[in-house]
């Protein structure tokens, strides 16, 4: 059917808009130009970490002059906007983002766009007004989800996660000491560094970007913030020597980094769901991880290569995803030979870790297979325990690896059970939990027990009775 003469005119005037050079449509800084920065930039730039006094998480900030005198955005002048002079490429590098690739061609000419028509920002009045920094931090209209807690090594904080942020208590909840605010919504893990000098956190935005954090205890201060996939992360946790920290990934993979530099030094790609927890070995060579597809994987850290399931792959064996993992921090056996151990190789630390997940039962397992795979084995699993009420959110060893704590939630409620390790009994249930529960951790002395959950309320029980200590709740008043 031919055109009809209003139609033709309309094709003609767009195909000739293009033809003559017609001014392009116009640039979003909410839309086009924050996710490039958030992805790439603002790790280092943001009000918690200002490198170069420059800070690129809101238009107005980027109109200030930095450290060196220099305006990162000049509107309307992208040859005088010290942004583009750091984005730059030459020579296939470029000074921003630090220590990654270059902004591709078409993030770059983004926004040195947005800058021409004159950086304008569109960012919703309702985004500007629940800006959240150090010097404006969360209030809550109600408590917070608690995702995780962890003591220090040395037991004098207990931290906490909150929306947006990290809170430090004093480890019998008389006080909060520190609250170290930055930029992912939420924070789904956090882990003390093995000397405690250190805290690193995963979470993000949904939907939009994931990050790790990693701050100093001691100054409160962020020391790193790399961002990681489009979505939220989680399952944190340390090598043994403090040098590298691994995450897990909802787009199925498993990835770590530089703890110093925020390089990406791991990326194992197996596993067919979300990844919700990972921990490493205890001479740090080898990786676990547990995943939504119910299975545990094991990662060889310096190649980056999938070694085994260490769970059976047989359909059913497994009930549902498994959500937490923890390594036993002694065994019976330090070391074991494996038949792929060779002359001259350092042997394989005989390891065991906890897993658990949607039913609710935690299961000990061997690390490293010691025969040969036959279909619908479960070689390396050693005992199963007593399941609890609902899943299993989160396990934690006591220092001596002879007793282990488990968090449950079902129905709008919450157990929190201590187990013996070798027996395989549940010694103790905690009294007090007031709703679901979610997190879990030891002090390192052995005798209490922290939990939280959906409430915003910090449980303290005694391990060795389950009578509980104290409760408090997160947010500071």
């Amino acid at each position: 059917m031919p055109l009809s003469r209003i139609t033709a005119v309309a094709v003609f005037l767009a195909v000739g808009s293009v033809a003559f050079g017609a001014d392009p449509p116009p640039v979003s800084y909410y839309k086009d130009v924050r996710p490039i920065l958030q992805q790439n930039c603002q790790g280092c730039h943001q009000p918690a970490r200002a490198q170069g006094g420059c800070v690129l998480t809101d238009v107005p900030s980027m109109f200030k002059p930095g450290e060196n005198g220099k305006r990162a955005v000049v509107p309307g002048k992208p040859e005088a906007s010290f942004l583009m002079e750091e984005i730059r490429v030459s020579g296939g590098k470029a000074e921003m983002p630090k220590g990654r690739d270059p902004l591709i061609g078409k993030q770059y000419q983004t926004i040195e766009l947005w800058i021409r028509q004159g950086a304008k920002d569109d960012t919703p009045a309702s985004a500007t007004a629940s800006a959240i920094d150090a010097e404006h931090p969360p209030v809550y209209p109600a408590p917070p989800v608690v995702t995780a807690v962890a003591y220090s090594p040395g037991g004098d904080l207990l931290a906490v996660t909150g929306y947006h942020e990290i809170l430090l208590h004093k480890p019998d909840g008389s006080g909060v000491v520190g609250r170290l605010v930055g930029l992912s919504e939420r924070v789904q893990s956090i882990a003390f560094s093995p000397d405690g000098t250190r805290l690193a956190a995963c979470g993000g935005d949904p939907g939009r970007f994931g990050e790790v954090q990693i701050w100093d205890v001691a100054k409160k201060k962020l020391i790193l913030s790399t961002p990681l996939t489009f979505d939220t992360l989680y399952g944190i946790s340390w090598s043994p020597d403090g040098q590298t920290v691994a995450v897990g990934c909802a787009d199925n993979t498993v990835r770590a980094i530089d703890a110093l530099t925020g390089k990406q030094v791991l990326q194992m790609g197996t596993h067919s769901d979300w990844v919700l927890g990972t921990a490493f070995s205890r001479d740090g060579r080898y990786l676990a991880s547990v995943s939504r597809d119910m299975s545990v994987k094991l990662t060889e850290v310096a190649t980056q290569r999938f070694i085994d399931n260490v769970t059976s792959i047989t359909p059913g064996a497994l009930k549902g995803g498994l959500m937490a993992i923890a390594i036993r921090p002694k065994t019976a056996k330090w070391f074991q030979k494996l038949p792929e151990d060779t002359p001259g190789v350092p042997r394989k630390m005989y390891d065991e870790f906890l897993c658990a997940g949607a039913d609710g039962m935690p299961r000990l397992y061997k690390m490293h297979r010691e025969k040969k795979r036959e279909i619908g084995d479960d070689a390396n699993k050693i005992r199963d325990y007593e399941p609890m009420t609902g899943r299993i959110s989160s396990l934690a060893f006591d220092r001596s690896g002879k007793r282990f704590a488990a968090a449950s939630s079902l129905d709008g409620k919450g157990d929190v059970w201590v187990y013996e390790t070798d027996t395989g009994k549940p010694a103790v249930k905690c009294e007090g939990i007031t709703g679901p529960a979610y997190a879990v951790a030891w002090h390192p002395n052995g005798t209490w027990v922290a939990s939280a959950g959906f409430d915003g309320v910090v449980w303290i029980n005694d391990a060795t009775t389950g009578k509980q200590v104290m409760a408090f709740g997160v947010v500071p008043k």
